[in-house]
């Protein structure tokens, strides 16, 4: 190692220390995960990327961060919460975003966005671009890791996976927990392997350089294993290793062998380095550390505008709307592309959303294994280098699969990153049962969703145009979206009017709240949502024509953010509300409309009711099934009784 190396391997080191004393003296919070032992690792790969180039790293980041930007203040800042930080305070430690540069403490769950990230380069014909995203060998129990392993390799995307091999996840030894081989583990699925260590600088720089350039040239996939150590704990100071086990790793740490041979001038470096943190961690104690805070709109009602809605051609379907909203999408944005299963023709998805549209847009419509986390992260990947993907998840319930790259990963980047980093990813999921399907194809999971900053849930109905939706969804949501479809809706013809012959109309808004309204003074409100429309119109008319029941009915195109001002105009002039949904009750969708009404109602009388399913699990038997879920008897019944409170 010569002077100038160690120098820049000392900015790294002594930069953690100080972390570290800082923590110890109280004045961090939260939490840090230091690389001390591992610095090389990260200038060794860094030093032969180049600036287009992005870097994907976890929660143990700093070093990555450092090697890249030199950037003290900055990364200081961040993690002390000030708004002079790299993203304002929000990330901290763990979750920085800079110019190609993106940290995230979920382990694994980087993995498909740093390979979606390369998808995006090549497609965007950055041939000479690649991306590197450093892991740790605790990270290979993640199956999400595999899945990406055969992604990246069927699609041949530039991705240099770099596994900081430390022998540890958090305190366990990674022996006793990963089974085989790891070189076998990558090569199964074709990658190019590479492996080093920090303790031979020469060789770990040149096959580092190796690695980088391979998959430059060959649009291909790369594992490069660095094997290295880390002597301080996983985080601050949780460490069960023994001292004698460090202490061999201290004597072979190639920046102790540096200053054991070049006491003087190691000392020197360190004292620049000293007065470096010194004088920044001065500049950003005494400066201003108000932290910016996004203000919420003010919660006051708005006099909603209604409008009849553009004009459609009721002879469609709803599955051909989809299908003509994605085809449009694929004509007018080069950037757009379709991932899911079975997707390509012939067969053209498990319900026929994309049937033709492979053949008339080649390279565009891609299948892909049954892997959700990986699909939705691929999305999410190709959404961050600037493509418009469109994840299919074939049905619904499969969705959970994939909550870590909704929940964790893709809804939180814009503010976590301070808004520097935006994720247009769209998810469409079939939802819903009275199918048969059962217990694991018929359910309505929405719900697990709702309240999650950052992801909008739409839900698709036969009263509004989802072409229109797709293209609104396009054009103004520059987060993920979930897109909600009920299977019973594809096969249903679009309409304007219920069956008593009352015509819908669209409150003004991009994701309108649809209303039919009462022919006279309105009994009731009646919120619904998506694949439950039809079963309300049809009791609504047996309430009329009955008992002579007037019921206005509200449904939102957007359920989570939700536009409660509609819901609130009708409530307080009928004074009664039922919610029917076709999920479970607790903690859902009617629970929080329910909730927000009362809190934004005071001092009005309000009686209010729920439709939904059965607490249980969906069966397929089609007599059970129609008692499990909501249906035009039940919301009847309920209707009744309602109006006689």
């Amino acid at each position: 190692m010569d002077a100038t190396l160690y120098k820049r391997a000392a900015m790294i080191r002594q930069f953690e220390e100080r972390l570290l004393q800082l923590f110890s003296e109280g004045k961090l919070s939260g939490t840090v995960h230091t690389c001390i032992g591992q610095e090389l690792s990260a200038l060794a790969v860094i030093d032969h990327l180049d600036p287009s180039d992005w870097i994907f790293s976890n929660h143990r980041c700093h070093g990555h961060y450092l090697a890249r930007f030199e950037d003290i203040h900055g990364l200081l800042a961040e993690i002390m919460g000030l708004p002079q930080g790299i993203c304002a305070g929000r990330g901290g430690s763990q979750h920085v975003f800079r110019e190609n540069f993106l940290s995230n403490g979920v382990q694994g769950g980087g993995v498909p966005i740093a390979a979606g990230c390369a998808m995006a380069l090549r497609r965007a014909g950055r041939e000479k671009s690649v991306v590197a995203a450093f892991i740790g060998d605790g990270t290979l129990g993640q199956g999400v890791v595999y899945e990406t392993l055969n992604l990246a390799a069927k699609w041949q995307v530039p991705l240099v996976l770099v596994l900081e091999k430390n022998g540890y996840a958090q305190s366990t030894n990674t022996a006793t927990t990963i089974a085989g081989e790891i070189r076998g583990r990558f090569e199964a699925f074709g990658w190019k392997y590479c492996e080093t260590s920090i303790w031979n600088e020469p060789e770990l720089f040149a096959t580092a350089k190796e690695a980088i350039q391979f998959a430059r040239d060959n649009s291909s996939p790369v594992a490069l294993c660095i094997n290295c150590y880390r002597l301080k704990a996983h985080s601050k100071g949780d460490d069960n290793r023994s001292s004698e086990e460090i202490a061999r790793y201290l004597e072979r740490d190639p920046m102790h062998v540096f200053e054991q041979a070049n006491p003087g001038l190691a000392e020197q470096i360190r004292q620049e380095w000293d007065r470096a943190l010194s004088e920044a961690l001065s500049e950003l104690t005494t400066a201003p550390s108000q932290v910016a805070r996004n203000q919420a709109p003010p919660e006051k009602p708005e006099l909603v505008q209604w409008n009849e809605q553009p004009a459609l051609n009721e002879s469609h379907r709803v599955i051909e709307r989809i299908r003509s909203g994605l085809k449009k999408l694929l004509e007018q944005d080069n950037r757009v592309i379709l991932l899911g299963e079975d997707l390509q023709d012939p067969y053209g998805g498990a319900f026929k959303a994309t049937k033709g549209l492979s053949t008339n847009f080649p390279g565009r419509v891609l299948n892909t294994p049954i892997s959700e986390a990986a699909i939705t992260g691929f999305g999410n990947g190709l959404a961050l280098a600037g493509a418009r993907p469109v994840v299919e998840i074939m049905f619904g319930d499969f969705v959970m699969l994939a909550a870590d790259q909704l929940v964790n990963q893709g809804s939180k980047f814009a503010y976590m990153y301070n808004s520097q980093a935006n994720v247009p990813l769209v998810v469409r999921a079939a939802m819903g049962g009275k199918r048969g399907y059962g217990a694991t194809h018929s359910q309505s999971l929405e719900k697990h969703f709702f309240g999650t900053p950052g992801l909008s849930i739409v839900a698709v109905n036969s009263i509004f145009d989802p072409e229109l939706l797709l293209e609104r969804i396009h054009s103004e949501i520059n987060h993920p979206c979930l897109m909600i479809e009920n299977k019973l809706l594809y096969s249903l013809l679009m309409h304007y009017q219920a069956p008593d012959g009352r015509r819908w109309l669209a409150s003004n808004s991009s994701f309108p709240t649809l209303k039919l309204p009462a022919v006279g003074t309105a009994d009731l409100t009646i919120v619904t949502y998506g694949g439950m429309v039809e079963e309300v119109e049809a009791a609504v008319k047996d309430a009329f024509l009955e008992d002579e029941i007037q019921a206005e009915v509200l449904v939102p195109t957007m359920i989570c953010p939700l536009d409660l001002n509609p819901i609130l105009e009708s409530v307080k002039q009928t004074k009664r509300l039922l919610v029917v949904e076709e999920g479970q009750g607790f903690s859902g969708f009617g629970a929080e409309v329910v909730a927000m009404c009362m809190e934004r109602l005071k001092g009005h009388a309000i009686a209010v009711a729920r439709v939904y399913a059965e607490p249980h699990a969906i069966p397929c038997s089609r007599e059970q099934e129609q008692f499990a879920l909501p249906g035009v008897a039940k919301i009847r019944e309920r209707i009744a009784s309602l109006v006689q409170t």
